[in-house]
């Protein structure tokens, strides 16, 4: 992409620029974005997904069609039967 240059606006206590609709597209930028600052340039990237994003839904399907039995079964170890609890 070309540069372009585009407004430092006031917004409220801060600053802000408009970034077209077109760079946030090409982006697929929506809603949030993440910016750092790297060389003395703004850079705005997607956000990194969150870890173990979906896996409760996920979980939870699973038990519902009940597949989640072990695989392995139950196993100790062999010095467990002398353990109290």
């Amino acid at each position: 992409m070309k540069s372009v240059q585009v407004a430092i606006r006031a917004i409220g206590n801060s600053k802000g620029i408009v970034i077209p609709k077109p760079v946030l597209a090409q982006l697929d930028l929506d809603r949030v974005a993440a910016m750092t600052v790297e060389n003395g340039a703004i850079v705005l990237r997607k956000p990194a997904s969150e870890v173990r994003a979906g896996w409760a839904q996920a979980a939870k399907i699973v038990a519902e069609l009940s597949e989640d039995a072990l695989v392995l079964g139950e196993f100790g170890n062999a010095d467990d039967a002398d353990l109290q609890w």
